[in-house]
């Protein structure tokens, strides 16, 4: 069962300049309810994400949703989502909640542009089509990449760490290790982690 989270969202929805209109939405999460808003499929999207444990997860749903699962739920009500939309693109910002004992998951057209920037912790991705440019300053990094003839760029680094890359055939460790494979794909994949662990499955 999905803990009682209350969460604030920001919506600015893009419109004619000379109409200059934006809109306030605010949300509060119920058990059954957890944030969410209208996304559409094949847009991009920009996060900015708190330290901790993330999951974000591609479903056929056109919507962003975020949930939160936690001990206390009480402490859990402190995490809070903005949410800004920008005509084709979109920014989501996760911030506030306790540190542990709490991991957030966050849904996405499964094809979506992803960009992706967390200070530490545990973050993974998967089950999306599309690009992706996802960096991690410490702490785990997953990102499943799916089939790599999809991929026309990819590049891949960590300043300490390891890279375990098994469907491009890499496996690297030390430091300021990376690598870079070129394809006739269309989608493109950037994904470094400061200190810690990199895997590409």
């Amino acid at each position: 069962m999905h803990k009682a989270i209350h969460f604030f969202a920001l919506a600015v929805l893009f419109a004619p300049l000379t109409q200059g209109q934006s809109k306030k939405i605010e949300v509060t999460s119920r058990p059954d309810h957890p944030f969410l808003v209208d996304f559409p499929s094949g847009s991009q999207l920009s996060l900015h994400l708190r330290s901790g444990d993330f999951r974000i997860v591609g479903h056929d749903d056109n919507k962003v949703s975020v949930r939160v699962d936690a001990k206390d739920p009480e402490k859990a009500r402190e995490v809070k989502v903005r949410f800004e939309r920008l005509d084709n693109s979109a920014k989501l910002n996760v911030s506030g909640g306790p540190k542990n004992n709490i991991q957030i998951t966050i849904e996405v057209p499964r094809a979506t542009g992803l960009f992706v920037r967390m200070l530490a912790g545990q973050l993974e991705v998967t089950d999306i089509r599309g690009d992706k440019d996802v960096q991690l300053h410490a702490g785990e990094l997953i990102v499943g990449v799916g089939d790599p003839a999809d991929y026309s760029h990819v590049q891949a680094s960590v300043s300490t760490g390891g890279i375990e890359a098994e469907p491009f055939g890499e496996s690297h460790g030390g430091l300021f290790r990376s690598f870079h494979k070129e394809g006739n794909g269309k989608y493109k994949l950037q994904a470094h982690v400061g200190a810690d662990d990199l895997t590409l499955r």
